[in-house]
Parts: C-alpha cells; sequence; structure tokens
C-alpha cells in the first residue's frame, strides 16, 4: 500500500513539472539569425524612404529661403520709396489743396500742380497695397519655412531611429551566432556558405543564358545579372555594393531613366503590370508598406540584392518574398 501510494504521488508530481527546452538547433538559430538580418534590411529599406523625404524638405526649406530673401528686399525697397513719396507729398500738398488754390496767385498752374499730385497720390496708393501684400507674402512664407523646419527635424529623427533599429538588428542576430558553441558555429557557417555558392552558381548559368532586347527593361536587365556576387549593403548603389533599390536605381540608371533610391518610392514611378503580363526588365515590389524591389527576369525568375548577408542573385519569383506579399509591377 505504501509503494503505491508512493508511485502515485510521483505521478502527480512529474505531470506538473515544466518540461526542459531542447537546446536550439543549428537549422533554428539559422532560421532566427535570417529573421533578424531581413528585419535589419526592411528598416534600412525604410530609412532610404525617408532620406528622400529629408533631402525633399531640404531643398524645398532652401527655396523658401532663398524665395524670403526676395520678399524681404521688396518689402525694404517699398519702405524706403514710400518713405520718399510721403515726404514729397507732405511737400506739394502740406497746406491742404483747397486753401492752396485759393491764394493761388496762378490758379492754371496750381492745377496742373494738382493734377501731379494725384498721379502721386494714386502712386503711393498701390506702393502701399504692394508693401503690405509683400509684408503679408514675408510673414507667411517665415511659417511656411518654420513648419518645414519641424518637418526636417521630426524626419531625421524617424531616419536615426530606424537605423539604430536597423543595426540593433543585425547585432542580436550577430550575438546569437557569437553565443554558439565553436562547432555548432563552424557547422552554421559552413551551410551559409554552401547555400550561398550553389545560389551563386545557378545564378550565373542564368545570367548567362539570357539575351533579351533593346528595350530599356532588358538593358536594365542585363546590368543588373551582372552584378551577380556583389554583396548586399544598406545604403549601396554600386559599383560593387548593392541594396534592393541600389541596385534597380542604378540598372536604369544606364538605361536613362533616374529612378529614386527607395522602393517604396520607386513604386510610384513607370506603368502598372499586371502578374500574368510580366515581361523581362519589370520592377517587382514586396512587402506592406513596400520595403523590397527586384527586376523581373522572365521564366518565372528575378534578380536582386536581397538583405544583409546575401549577394546580388537569381531566385524564382513567388508571391511572397520571405513574410513580404508580392505588391505589385510596373514596367519602366
Amino acid at each position: 500500500m505504501k509503494r503505491l501510494t508512493f508511485v502515485i504521488t510521483v505521478l502527480l508530481l512529474s505531470s506538473f513539472m515544466i518540461p526542459a527546452q531542447a537546446a536550439p538547433t543549428v537549422v533554428s538559430v539559422q532560421r532566427e539569425i535570417d529573421q533578424l538580418r531581413t528585419v535589419a534590411t526592411t528598416k534600412f529599406e525604410s530609412a532610404n524612404e525617408t532620406k528622400i523625404k529629408i533631402a525633399n524638405l531640404f531643398r524645398e526649406s532652401r527655396n523658401l529661403k532663398s524665395g524670403q530673401k526676395a520678399v524681404q528686399k521688396k518689402v525694404d525697397s517699398s519702405r524706403k520709396y514710400l518713405a520718399k513719396m510721403a515726404i514729397e507729398k507732405y511737400k506739394q500738398g502740406g497746406i491742404g489743396e483747397g486753401m492752396a488754390l485759393l491764394f493761388s496767385k496762378n490758379p492754371s498752374r496750381y492745377l496742373s500742380d494738382a493734377s501731379a499730385l494725384d498721379i502721386l497720390n494714386r502712386r503711393y496708393g498701390e506702393e502701399v497695397r504692394i508693401f503690405t501684400y509683400s509684408e503679408q507674402k514675408l510673414a507667411s512664407s517665415q511659417l511656411v519655412i518654420a513648419d518645414k523646419t519641424t518637418q526636417l527635424k521630426a524626419e531625421q529623427a524617424r531616419l536615426n531611429a530606424e537605423v539604430a533599429s536597423a543595426q540593433n538588428s543585425l547585432q542580436r542576430a550577430e550575438k546569437i551566432l557569437q553565443s554558439l558553441k565553436k562547432s555548432d558555429r563552424i557547422l552554421l557557417v559552413k551551410r551559409e556558405n554552401a547555400s550561398q555558392k550553389k545560389i551563386l552558381k545557378i545564378s550565373k548559368k542564368y545570367a548567362q543564358s539570357y539575351v533579351g532586347d533593346n528595350s530599356r527593361g532588358s538593358s536594365a536587365l542585363r546590368f543588373a545579372l551582372r552584378q551577380i556576387g556583389d554583396i548586399y549593403v544598406w545604403g549601396g548603389a554600386g559599383p560593387t555594393r548593392w541594396d534592393c533599390s541600389g541596385l534597380t536605381l542604378r540598372s536604369f540608371q544606364i538605361s536613362g531613366v533616374s529612378l529614386p533610391h527607395s522602393a517604396a518610392v520607386q513604386f510610384g514611378y513607370g506603368k502598372s503590370v499586371s502578374y500574368k503580363s510580366l515581361k523581362p526588365g519589370d520592377l517587382l515590389f514586396f512587402g506592406r508598406p513596400i520595403s523590397h524591389v527586384s527586376i523581373y527576369m522572365g521564366g518565372g525568375k528575378m534578380v536582386q540584392a536581397p538583405r544583409a548577408g546575401k549577394k546580388v542573385e537569381v531566385v524564382p519569383f513567388t508571391l511572397m518574398f520571405g513574410y513580404k506579399p508580392f505588391i505589385g509591377a510596373k514596367r519602366i
């Protein structure tokens, strides 16, 4: 009886014990590192868009300040001219027009002078209107510049936060990698290198087999395919380092088209193309919000600068790039 009670007690206690967590495998660690690098790349691409906003705001502010100087010059000029006209007006009509006519020895001469004074009055009134309008325009310009300056500071803070967050993700990935025991770390690096080598071998075959035509898209695609094997670096736009929008930017620049350095902003360019109507050279966009762009190669393939830790490659085009859904395609 005592033995039975002991067995039941042990069974009950074991049912409440928390099972020990299995040690992370090389595969699971690789998956987590890849995810962190993808997150970092997404944030870096968002930073690209923010950099464009900053550049636009800076340009707008500079133009506004230039215009403000011109308006300020007009206000100062009008102020001096009005002061001069006021003195002249006082000299010519200081005693009152009615009294001047009464005491005038030469009424005809006076009427001529009065006509000149009337013209002076009209010119004075017009100059007052110009001065008032210029001052209002100046005040409005100052408010707009102040608003743009506030926006500029906010976007700069956003950029700093995006870049810091992206770098933090990469640091976390590196920390996880370094936390592995040496044998597992070597195994992971070997697996990663082997996978990359296989992808690049296939990518180069695709690149060598592509012929294309003389269209703008084909020219851009040929340029992108020549970059197979170049490493991904945020902000990279050549000649040997690329991020996704930097690669598409430079590829189409060679074809005579100027695109911004941002996947999200590039989506606003060109003509929308349906999934079934894709042609080599069409841009493919992924993510909500958009954070990746590649170039369609044809045959269900695309060339891209994928993410941190990888190189320019040719991969199958699917409706999901990692966790990022396909959003649409544009023909430039």
